[in-house]
């Protein structure tokens, strides 16, 4: 555990740094992001250590007393371990990457806060996989929240940061009062802090607190429908924490449902069912949504959403396996959905990286003013094509590794009769939706900000992004690609994950599926090599020859421009029309009239049905609620002295 803290204390001090250097711009930004790279690459090695020798060693457990009344105690085991990979490995890039992204120089204290709360967030993700107790956990938690609440308004004078921020802050508080009432039924049964005297419930208790853990959790997850934030705090935020916090930190929700599911030991269908059912609408409705962005960074939001529903899947599956008394459908499941949070950490950084630098070198969001970004931003054009292939869960790349597991677990559970089978049918045609809809949405991406020609001057003649930002990417790029073709020792990580849960399955009748992953995954890889030897031998054949460009056949039309050129509205009109009963689409299209009409344009936009429903049903209340609240808040420390006070007298009326 030392490792462990010494890594913390390095990425905490990259965030004081950046406070104290504030006046010095580029020495603030390189010490910063240096004192945090090192204290993640600490951490990552720490973890990695711990999974290298996780079956010849016990959990590693820690703690401290804290005000001489609680105690504070942390534990490493296999699940936790596995966290600490993808947080520390995703921090660690975004803090390299951070040092040529945050290029303003007239904003330093802006820049200072950013690390700092960077570093903050980077820490209480990793004490939160560690915690062990209820305490420490939400202490952790809240740490968590708010510093990335700060991070998302980033900019506060932008209205709409201030509204994504606000958005995420009601959200995160909402789920972390439900995680609130989940810890307050398990201390009524236990009377005890400790995570590990909170088998011994009934079975009532054990839902009760499984259903209020799933809400909070799952808010924090981005599960529908507790994603509304989601959407709005991504491109709100810097794009470097846009990938953490899309790669890891909703990833602690997941780990938080996955670490009560243990804790609580209720292996009955009914949760796994719910588990799995949130799963596929959270999937196919997320990808849907995001099919009908035209903002680069609120499409890969939404897509996050659909990457959070296939992890439940596999959750789910796993849940109903154990249900049934099927090991192997539990094991396939739960393996397939941990390592699919390892694959969308890698590759949702690796694209949310890359939409930063399209963003930087443009200042443009907006897809249908992008174009052509491939010829100047080669580097940046070709490792986001490696992510969007990975996204869609082709193979070699990692995301097919993760998502072949999860239709492994569920067709293992197919067999005719009963309750799995339903649920696995249901799964299955599930993933194959999302996968399907999710190929249309980065051949969209792909097609209209890196593909044709540029349809807007901030697109035409940009440059690559720095060296600093390139590099994470062509690593988080490798990291795809590595896990494609040799999944071995990263499914048997998931699977030292899945053995922290405490099921007592043997996961040695695992290995001939990961053989077979392995198999595919090299069989694809055939493929893309036979592809990249063409390419050489024909840049080879064509290196002294003169190469003439001129325009593509114009259809008849003598002035062809770019804005004849597919937009990403008409490449997912026809998709969206199918969705509409759920995905509603609003356009805005002034009919030509006359001889001589005047100029018009085309408007389109999709509707999120929970944004519609919670926003005036959820959030507007609870802003109303604190707005009236607000005299609390009265700045009288004598006042403030009598609440106190006040608290304490009607305490004793209980202790």
């Amino acid at each position: 555990m030392e490792l462990f803290f010494l890594s913390l204390l390095l990425i905490f001090s990259g965030g004081a740094l950046a406070l104290i250097l504030q006046r010095f711009f580029n020495p603030m930004k390189a010490s910063s992001s240096l004192f945090i790279a090192v204290g993640c690459l600490l951490g990552l090695i720490h973890a990695g250590t711990w999974m290298a020798r996780a079956g010849e060693a016990a959990a590693t457990v820690y703690s401290i007393e804290y005000l001489n009344a609680f105690t504070l105690a942390f534990r490493i085991d296999g699940l936790s371990a596995f966290f600490l990979i993808a947080i520390h490995l995703v921090s660690m890039l975004a803090a390299v990457y951070s040092f040529h992204y945050m290029d303003h120089a007239e904003k330093p204290l802006a820049t200072a806060v950013n690390y700092f709360f960077f570093s903050l967030l980077v820490g209480s993700m990793a004490l939160v996989v560690a915690a062990d107790n209820m305490i420490t956990f939400m202490l952790a938690w809240e740490i968590m929240s708010l510093s990335s609440f700060f991070l998302v308004i980033h900019n506060p004078d932008a209205a709409e940061n201030r509204r994504a921020a606000y958005l995420y802050f009601v959200f995160s508080h909402v789920g972390a009062m439900f995680i609130f009432a989940a810890f307050g039924v398990m201390y009524a049964y236990s009377g005890v802090f400790d995570f590990g005297s909170v088998g011994a419930m009934p079975d009532a208790a054990k839902i009760l607190a499984l259903v209020f853990a799933f809400i909070g959790f799952g808010s924090k997850a981005g599960v529908f429908p507790f994603h509304v934030w989601l959407p709005h705090a991504h491109p709100a935020a810097p794009s470097h924490i846009s990938a953490v916090m899309s790669g890891v930190m909703i990833k602690t929700g997941i780990y938080g449902i996955l670490r009560m599911y243990g804790l609580i030991g209720f292996h009955g269908p009914v949760f796994g069912e719910i588990v799995l059912a949130a799963g596929i609408v959270s999937g196919i409705l997320g990808v849907v949504y995001a099919l009908g962005q035209h903002d680069l960074k609120r499409l890969l939001a939404y897509s996050s959403v659909e990457n959070i529903g296939i992890i439940l899947i596999g959750i789910g599956i796993g849940m109903i396996g154990v249900a049934a008394d099927r090991p192997m459908m539990a094991m396939l499941g739960f393996a397939g959905g941990l390592l699919h949070v390892l694959n969308h950490a890698i590759f949702k950084s690796l694209l949310f990286l890359g939409a930063g630098g399209v963003l930087q070198k443009t200042g443009i969001r907006t897809m249908d003013a992008l174009g052509g970004l491939l010829k100047n931003m080669k580097v940046t054009g070709t490792t986001f094509l490696v992510g969007s292939l990975a996204v869609s869960g082709l193979p070699p790349l990692n995301g097919f590794v993760g998502e072949f597991f999860i239709y492994i677990g569920g067709f293992s559970g197919a067999t005719p009769g009963g309750r799995p089978f339903i649920s696995c049918m249901a799964a299955i045609v599930g993933l194959a939706i999302i996968g399907g809809l999710a190929l249309a949405c980065f051949t969209k991406v792909m097609g209209v900000v890196f593909q044709g020609e540029p349809r807007s001057e901030a697109a035409k003649d940009v440059g690559e992004a720095g060296a600093a930002m390139r590099l994470p990417m062509i690593v988080l790029a490798g990291a795809c690609l590595v896990i494609g073709l040799f999944p071995t020792g990263f499914v048997l990580m998931a699977v030292e994950g899945v053995s922290a849960l405490g099921l007592g399955y043997d996961t040695g009748e695992l290995g001939t599926f990961i053989q077979i992953t392995g198999n595919i995954t090299r069989g694809g890889a055939v493929f893309f090599i036979v592809f990249l030897t063409i390419l050489a031998m024909r840049k080879v054949l064509y290196r002294d020859k003169t190469v003439s460009r001129g325009g593509t056949w114009g259809c008849g039309f003598t002035r062809p421009t770019p804005r004849m050129q597919y937009t990403a509205s008409s490449y997912s009109g026809s998709i969206l029309e199918f969705f509409r009963p759920v995905a509603p689409l609003h356009e805005t299209h002034p009919p030509i009239r006359g001889r001589f009409p005047d100029r018009t344009h085309y408007h389109s936009h999709v509707d999120d049905i929970a944004e519609k429903g919670m926003t005036p049903g959820v959030v507007r209340p609870v802003l109303f609620l604190f707005d009236k609240l607000r005299w609390i808040q009265h700045g009288d420390i004598h006042l403030y002295i009598g609440y106190i006070l006040l608290a304490i007298v009607a305490l004793l009326f209980f202790v």
